[in-house]
């Protein structure tokens, strides 16, 4: 039920699953398992499939080990892929347009880091107007207790959990495990 007029469709967003990002990651390899299968059915649908790669003057620098996708998971041609420098992959992005021409107004939402460009793409996105579900078993975040964070399980399960609870006028949002995501209308 988005917002957004004559936008029935959905899209697949697979967000920042780079090497320097995943890399030691709770659950990884679960996880990157789960944004596969996800890939995968989405593909078998004919949904589209968006993939977001973040860069930046640090360890995410363009074109290096780190910054490159995980061997795992491999984009088609014919697939978006959304170069961003800020959490949200709405800002500052060709995102919105390739959503638009799509006749996309349904997001589901994979990826990494959980506690920042997850949350951030997950609040761009319905901020925006569109229907939002993350996939509570296909993202995860790094370890930053070293900074008074929580740890990374903690925050993945409040994600999870306070995603599920989100509510506006006129979209939906919620969290769903891989094996219950349905690409049809919210």
């Amino acid at each position: 039920m988005t917002t957004l007029p004559d936008r029935p469709g959905t899209a697949l967003l697979v967000i920042d699953v780079q090497n320097g990002v995943v890399d030691g990651t709770p659950r990884r390899d679960e996880v990157i398992a789960n944004v596969g299968a996800l890939v995968d059915r989405a593909r078998g649908e004919d949904v589209p499939v968006i993939w977001v790669q973040h860069s930046d003057d640090g360890g995410l620098k363009e074109g290096s080990e780190a910054w490159q996708y995980v061997s795992e998971l491999s984009r088609r041609e014919d697939e978006p892929l959304v170069h961003k420098r800020y959490g949200d992959s709405f800002e500052d992005t060709d995102l919105e347009g390739l959503l638009a021409e799509r006749g996309v107004g349904r997001l589901v939402v994979s990826g990494a880091q959980s506690d920042v460009c997850i949350r951030s793409t997950l609040h761009g996105g319905f901020v925006r107007g569109y229907d939002v579900t993350l996939v509570g078993d296909a993202h995860t975040t790094e370890d930053l207790t070293e900074f008074g964070a929580p740890a990374p399980e903690q925050v993945i399960a409040h994600t999870n959990l306070y995603w599920s609870f989100q509510k506006a006028p006129g979209r939906t949002a919620g969290t769903v495990d891989t094996a219950e995501v349905s690409f049809g209308p919210a």
